[in-house]
């Protein structure tokens, strides 16, 4: 139904914007503590949230007939998604380290296109990404090879997150799928955070922005995701993501204080349109698959 299909658009948007927020505010506390520690404390403050949310101890009933090799896959997608991210979010500027990311479901976008026509909102949402990405600081002192590559890894993991989501999405465990992929996740990181830094982790003083971080990057993103890929395809999702370093630029603007030039300007237009334009394709097609 179009309705459903836009209600699933506000809940991309919605999710990427409470992420991009969560993202400036996790850059501010790398000043006291790793990237490493920063995303484990978040995964496990995320998984008791996200429990306490959606009462999932309702599907401990249901653990052993569930398809366990698609929820592994997708917590492991979860997981080295978040961690990847945050090292490179410690390395480079968060609009580079976004742009590179969104490489995994542009890519998945590109791999669904069926239609011709629908080129032209993948090559508008490329156009925006290239020109979004600030070239000049990469030119500069400010690109790091390792954040480069742990940004690309965070991308082809948000690729196998977006694929086995939507199969996650059919085994008809609403939120509960959630919790399981986020406790997984925390629960595989907390002995090598423990390893590496456990008198940061077990450190009270930064639980409150931990617990908020979570709640803006883990417990309301990934909830609205789930949300919105029961009623959008790979190619639609792919190509909506393109908001996601559109978002960065705004919130690390307002909350970093970091300058958006001219060719960023024209970048988010160009994202802008291309999402306007995968959105309308899909209401069109809900409306045709109703008729026929």
């Amino acid at each position: 139904m179009p309705n459903a299909q836009l209600l699933a658009v506000l809940y991309m948007v919605l999710s990427m914007t409470s992420y991009q927020i969560s993202a400036s505010f996790a850059k501010q506390l790398f000043l006291v503590l790793d990237p490493i520690t920063v995303t484990i404390l978040r995964l496990c403050f995320a998984a008791i949230i996200v429990c306490v949310m959606f009462r999932s101890w309702k599907i401990i009933s249901r653990l052993p007939y569930l398809k366990w090799k698609d929820l592994l896959c997708y917590s492991a997608a979860l997981g080295l998604m978040n961690i990847l991210f945050y090292m490179s979010l410690g390395r480079l500027p968060q609009g580079i380290a976004v742009g590179l990311e969104f490489v995994g479901p542009l890519g998945l976008a590109l791999l669904s296109i069926k239609n011709r026509s629908d080129y032209i909102w993948v090559i508008l949402a490329i156009l925006g990404i290239a020109l979004m990405v600030p070239w000049g600081q990469a030119a500069n002192h400010q690109f790091d090879l390792l954040g480069a590559a742990c940004a690309l890894g965070a991308g082809l993991c948000w690729a196998f997150y977006i694929f086995f989501g939507q199969r996650v999405v059919q085994q008809n465990m609403g939120m509960h799928a959630l919790t399981i992929a986020i406790s997984i996740s925390a629960l595989c990181l907390l002995p090598f955070g423990l390893y590496h830094n456990a008198a940061a982790v077990l450190d009270t003083q930064h639980w409150g922005k931990a617990i908020t971080i979570a709640i803006l990057a883990t417990a309301i993103p990934y909830a609205l995701d789930l949300k919105a890929l029961k009623q959008l395809n790979k190619m639609s999702y792919g190509t909506l993501s393109s908001l996601s370093p559109a978002l960065a630029a705004l919130t690390g603007f307002i909350l970093l204080g970091e300058r958006t030039g001219v060719l960023q300007w024209i970048a988010l237009a160009c994202i802008m349109l291309a999402s306007v334009g995968v959105t309308l394709r899909a209401a069109r097609q809900a409306r045709k698959e109703k008729l026929s």
